[in-house]
């Protein structure tokens, strides 16, 4: 008991108050690194466009202005439309990928699966080569025929490589094979033993490659680019690349640019960080829901020693 102690007192000592507070600094600049980046682009998104043009970027500009969004909110029509169809491609394509995935890296993670080398290499395989662009767009176009629908945002998606390397490692790694054991004992089909058992233990993993997920679906628009026609099924991003493309048309034919604006200054920079604004804030609002399982969840009931 006393060699015990005295190695918990050094370990106490390892970690003084100087330790925890230069590491609490640490953590804090690291911090501030991150989020400054996108507080100083809220800022310039409500700059004018003459101060940005006089005195460039500024952490406190010389003159506010909600040029930017104003410019924006005359196309709110358009931008909640593609709002709209941005987050139901990424809840639904969300649940299509986390369903394809979880269920394909559980079945490649038990060692008596006959097969798990094959879809192991497989998988592996995907990840690290591709066939290309055209045959992706013949077979979403002439054999699918999803040209110009919704699940041509969602289905090119729905099954990722690298999150199933992510939960295969996961599983092996979290769930026993002492509970499988011992669910099949119990009679529990395969299915019954992932639904009832191996998910609730995997709750971490889940929540990682959910999120995963979720960021490739709302940041994507290439796919929107091949596949979609119809103005209605436009995702945000893709939306906001052809506004700022229009803008920077008009900015090179000024007769035009000043046309279409009234002979105004078009809020070039302000938009183009509005933008930004708008597409990284409903995201970004999702992050303290998916932190909390990071952290819990953890495998409550495994197995005791």
């Amino acid at each position: 008991m006393k060699k015990k102690s005295k190695i918990d007192t050094v370990n106490l000592k390892g970690f003084s108050k100087k330790s925890n507070i230069f590491f609490t600094v640490l953590m804090s600049l690291v911090a501030i690194a991150c989020v400054f980046p996108f507080v100083f682009v809220i800022i310039i998104s409500f700059t004018s466009e003459q101060a940005i043009s006089l005195n460039g970027y500024r952490l406190i500009p010389s003159e506010w202005s909600l040029a930017g969004y104003q410019y924006l909110f005359e196309m709110k029509e358009e931008i909640l439309q593609s709002l709209f169809i941005t987050v139901f491609v990424t809840v639904v394509g969300t649940i299509v990928n986390v369903t394809f995935t979880s269920t394909y890296a559980y079945a490649i993670s038990r060692n008596n699966f006959a097969y798990k080398k094959f879809f192991t290499m497989f998988a592996l395989a995907s990840m690290l080569f591709s066939a290309g662009m055209v045959p992706s767009y013949i077979v979403m176009n002439n054999m699918l025929g999803l040209k110009d629908t919704v699940w041509a945002l969602i289905l090119p998606m729905a099954l990722s490589p690298f999150n199933i390397i992510v939960m295969r490692t996961f599983y092996r790694r979290s769930v026993p094979d002492a509970i499988i054991e011992a669910a099949k004992i119990d009679g529990a089909s395969d299915l019954r033993t992932f639904i009832q058992i191996v998910l609730p233990l995997s709750v971490p993993g889940i929540a990682t490659i959910s999120l995963f997920a979720a960021l490739a679906y709302w940041n994507d628009w290439f796919n929107a680019l091949l596949y979609i026609q119809s103005d209605n099924l436009v995702p945000l991003q893709y939306l906001l690349m052809k506004i700022q493309a229009n803008i920077d048309f008009m900015m090179q034919n000024t007769s035009l640019g000043a046309q279409v604006t009234g002979n105004m200054v078009i809020p070039k920079e302000a938009t183009r960080m509005a933008m930004v604004v708008i597409a990284t804030v409903p995201i970004a609002a999702t992050y303290p829901f998916f932190q909390k399982y990071f952290v819990g969840g953890l495998t409550i009931g495994g197995v005791k020693e």
